[in-house]
């Protein structure tokens, strides 16, 4: 099934990468998920597009691949509610101006059920996300890194713009409290998505 899986994935790098390296990558990616459990009927196609993303992350931090937006990564604790709606809402404003990553420092099996009702509401469906392990070539590759109380399991580079975001905690929370979190992050992207357009002094260098 990996062997399968690389061998799907492994055109999409020819020139950049080995397909020795995207073998190890696909099998690397494949139980990082399991150890975080998620769901097993869906792990051979979870895996193969986070060993993507994971791939494309390295070819961008090696000088391999162009980029040209900016490279955004929200991390929090579990990756299944504040980073996935600050993804979801900086992806409806930014359009293809930004490129949006998000990872976990100690990943959920699968997203909040109260924070993807809470997306639906305002008309964002979450469905093809999924909580993802935070890695070295994801923080390597991103411009800005915003943080959500996941505290100092995130590695910081010099270089790179840091900023941590005080919001309160999605898990177990009640409809209305989890809308108010909502429109919370939706005013932090609106400020993140103009920083970016218009670099301000709002964002701590590292």
């Amino acid at each position: 099934m990996l062997t399968r899986i690389a061998s799907t994935i492994a055109p999409r790098f020819d020139g950049v990468f080995s397909t020795e390296t995207v073998h190890r990558y696909v099998h690397e990616s494949y139980h990082l998920l399991v150890r975080d459990a998620v769901d097993g009927s869906h792990l051979p196609l979870l895996a193969e597009r986070f060993a993507r993303e994971r791939l494309i992350a390295l070819a961008q931090t090696q000088g391999l691949s162009g980029r040209t937006v900016p490279e955004v990564l929200f991390v929090c604790t579990r990756n299944a509610g504040r980073s996935q709606m600050a993804a979801a809402l900086l992806a409806r404003h930014a359009g293809s101006r930004v490129h949006i990553r998000t990872a976990g420092t100690a990943p959920a099996a699968h997203l909040d059920t109260v924070v993807v009702r809470a997306l639906a509401e305002i008309g964002l469906d979450p469905a093809e996300e999924f909580p993802k392990p935070l890695t070295d070539e994801v923080v390597r590759a991103a411009d800005v890194v915003i943080t959500m109380g996941c505290g100092d399991a995130c590695p910081v580079y010099h270089g790179k713009r840091y900023q941590d975001w005080l919001l309160d905690e999605p898990e177990n929370a009640s409809i209305e409290r989890v809308r108010r979190i909502r429109d919370h992050i939706d005013e932090r992207v609106r400020g993140l998505l103009a920083e970016l357009t218009e670099p301000a002094p709002g964002l701590r260098q590292n």
